[in-house]
């Protein structure tokens, strides 16, 4: 089984940090782990973000506290030490990346060709609008324009050719919102775009983990359903931040899209 989206950002640049991930990795009988950043992580990503800290002072002081506080050369360095080490299950090195359109140049000026084994495209940002860092936020927000535009920058992300792959393709939902509207016509394009693109699809176990009580376990059955159609990867993951999350209901994911399979091949 692989876990294919875990961060490392909560503890020192050390082998021995990395192995805690390895170890529970083990314990969760995960084969492959496939870790990364954030790239606002990096100083050398930070100028993408000036719309979003103008747009609001509660992700302006998160940003300031959170973003630049490593230089991507740093994590690179960590990356060829593990690879010279022995680990007990396969471990990739990736990084997941904001996507902002306009930025597209600058994402492959700074991410492209640097040894990575995969690239991480996420919409984190809508016009400016942190969607998934507090439920009240949305408070006044036109959720119908929000999904639109969600999707729509989805479907650019793929088109990019930037990426590897999406991260929680249907994050938009973490809080319980949902548009007035019917969303398959937004999940083909997108599932076109990715199969068009060769990329795979984060079925992801951390908005469930958040947010109990409006989350689901990865993708809904609708969407995963059209990109398992498309014949999209479906890679599964915790989206862990620590060690003690690596592993989180990686089967149940795995039998989600067992079941998704089957439900097409019966023609349900």
């Amino acid at each position: 089984m692989i876990d294919g989206h875990i961060h490392i950002e909560r503890g020192p640049y050390t082998l021995e940090w990395i192995r805690r991930f390895a170890d529970r990795a083990v314990e969760m009988q995960i084969d492959e782990i496939w870790l990364l950043e954030h790239c606002y992580r990096f100083e050398e990503f930070t100028p993408m973000y000036a719309s979003v800290c103008a747009r609001s002072a509660y992700v302006d002081a998160w940003f300031h506290r959170q973003a630049g506080v490593k230089r991507l050369w740093d994590y690179l360095e960590l990356i060829a030490r593990v690879r010279a080490a022995r680990f007990p299950v396969r471990i990739r090195f990736g990084l997941e990346i904001c996507y902002f359109q306009a930025f597209e140049d600058f994402i492959a000026k700074h991410a492209r060709d640097k040894g990575l084994d995969f690239l991480l495209g996420s919409v984190h940002f809508v016009d400016g609008f942190a969607f998934d860092h507090r439920p009240e936020h949305w408070d006044g927000v036109d959720v119908d324009r929000l999904y639109r535009r969600y999707y729509e920058d989805s479907v650019a992300l793929a088109h990019s050719g930037l990426f590897d792959g999406i991260g929680h393709p249907d994050a938009i939902g973490l809080f319980g919102h949902v548009p007035s509207f019917p969303l398959a016509e937004h999940y083909e394009r997108l599932a076109e775009a990715l199969a068009e693109g060769d990329m795979y699809a984060d079925q992801n176990s951390g908005a469930a983990r958040r947010c109990p009580d409006t989350a689901a376990l990865g993708m809904n059955d609708t969407l995963l359903k059209t990109l398992v159609r498309h014949h999209v990867r479906i890679v599964t993951s915790s989206d862990a931040h620590r060690p003690e999350d690596v592993g989180d209901r990686i089967g149940a994911l795995e039998a989600r899209i067992v079941n998704c399979l089957t439900s097409i091949e019966s023609g349900e």
